[in-house]
C-alpha cells in the first residue's frame, strides 16, 4: 500500500514539473550564430571604388545595416541574421546604383559578395535647339532697341555679336521699315531739309513752299537709300546691310575696317564682298533726288556727287561706330564690350 502511494506521488510531481523543465530547456537553447557579409566594390576598369555607400536591407524596414568601403574598396558587415533574405545596395558618386540578388545566409557563414562592378552614371543632357531664323529674329529684336545720344538716335544696324547669323529677306525689310518710321529718322530728314533751305540748295523757291520741296526731295532720297541699299539689294545680292563692330586689334586695323564699310561688306555666307548694296543704294538715292531737283540742278554729276557724299557719310559713321557709339549704345550685351 505504501509503495503504491509513493508511485502516485511521484507521478504527480513529474506531471507538475515536466512543462517547467521543457520551457527552461527552450529558453536556454542557444540562438543561431550570426553570419557575415563582405566584398570589394570595383568600377568597370577594374579599379577599386573607395567611400562607396553599402546598405544591407532585410525584409523588415528596420532591418538595415550600413557600411562604407575602405580605400581598397573593401567592406564588411557583421551580425547578419541567418535564414533571412537580404539585398545589398551600393551607391557611389559618379556611378550608377548597384543592387544584388537575394542573399540568404547560413548560421555562422562568412559570405563574400562577388561581381560588385559599378557602371559610370548616364548623364542626360537636354539641348534646346534654336533655328538660325529664330536666332536672327531675336538679334533683330535686340538691335531695334539699340540707340545712342541718350537713347534718342536709332543704332539699329550696329552688330556687336561676333557670331551673328545672317538675316533673311523678311528681316532685312523689317529692319529697314523700322528705321524709316522711327521718329528720329523723320526728324533727321527735316533737319537736313532745313540746312538745304538755309544754304539755298537746290534752287527751289524760298519760304514754306521751298522748304516743303526740299523736304520732299530729302525724304525721297533718304527713303530710297534705306529701302534700296539696306533691304532690296541686300536681299537680291545676299549681302548683310549691317555694320559689324570689330572691337579688337590695332587702332589702324579697326580704322581701316570702319573706313572700308561703304565698299566692303559681309555676305550672307559670312565672306567679305564688295558692297554693291550700299553703292547701289547711294546711286539710287542720288538719282531719285536728282529727279526732284529743279532743272538747273540736275545732271549725272549730281548723282555721282550725291553717291560720293553718301559714301563719305558712311565712312564717318563707321568710324563713330567703331570708336564712339559702341560705348554709348543702349541695350548692348556685355559679351560685346571691349
Amino acid at each position: 500500500m505504501k509503495l503504491q502511494l509513493w508511485k502516485c506521488v511521484s507521478v504527480f510531481f513529474i506531471c507538475l514539473w515536466a512543462p517547467t523543465i521543457a520551457v527552461s530547456q527552450q529558453i536556454s537553447a542557444p540562438s543561431p550564430q550570426p553570419a557575415t557579409m563582405m566584398g570589394t566594390v570595383m568600377d568597370g576598369g577594374g579599379d577599386v571604388v573607395p567611400n562607396a555607400s553599402i546598405v544591407l536591407q532585410g525584409p523588415a524596414p528596420d532591418d538595415t545595416q550600413h557600411a562604407v568601403t575602405l580605400d581598397n574598396g573593401f567592406f564588411k558587415i557583421a551580425d547578419v541574421k541567418p535564414g533571412i533574405p537580404y539585398h545589398i545596395f551600393v551607391n557611389a558618386e559618379g556611378f550608377a546604383n548597384w543592387t544584388s540578388s537575394e542573399i540568404i545566409l547560413e548560421p555562422g557563414q562568412s559570405f563574400i559578395v562577388t561581381d560588385i562592378t559599378l557602371r559610370i552614371a548616364t548623364v542626360q543632357t537636354t539641348v534646346s535647339a534654336v533655328l538660325p531664323e529664330e536666332l536672327a529674329v531675336q538679334q533683330v529684336k535686340a538691335a531695334e532697341k539699340q540707340r545712342v545720344l541718350g537713347g534718342i538716335v536709332p543704332n539699329f544696324y550696329a552688330v556687336y555679336d561676333r557670331n551673328a547669323v545672317p538675316l533673311s529677306s523678311r528681316l532685312k525689310f523689317e529692319l529697314a521699315f523700322k528705321a524709316l518710321t522711327d521718329p528720329a529718322t523723320i526728324a533727321g530728314f527735316g533737319f537736313n531739309a532745313a540746312i538745304y533751305q538755309m544754304s539755298g540748295y537746290p534752287g527751289y523757291r524760298e519760304g514754306t513752299k521751298g522748304y516743303a520741296e526740299r523736304l520732299g526731295a530729302t525724304f525721297a532720297g533718304g527713303y530710297t537709300n534705306i529701302l534700296v541699299g539696306d533691304a532690296i539689294l541686300p536681299s537680291l545680292l545676299h549681302q548683310d546691310p549691317r555694320y559689324f563692330y570689330q572691337g579688337t586689334g590695332t587702332t589702324k586695323s579697326r580704322l581701316l575696317h570702319a573706313l572700308s564699310t561703304p565698299f566692303i561688306t559681309r555676305g550672307d555666307n559670312g565672306r567679305r564682298q564688295i558692297n554693291y548694296s550700299n553703292i547701289g543704294g547711294d546711286l539710287a538715292s542720288g538719282a531719285i533726288a536728282n529727279a526732284y531737283y529743279p532743272s538747273q540742278d540736275r545732271g549725272g554729276w549730281r548723282v555721282i556727287s550725291s553717291a560720293l557724299i553718301g559714301a563719305g557719310g558712311r565712312m564717318v559713321e563707321g568710324v563713330a561706330q567703331e570708336f564712339i557709339f559702341h560705348r554709348h549704345t543702349s541695350r548692348k550685351t556685355s559679351s560685346n564690350s571691349d
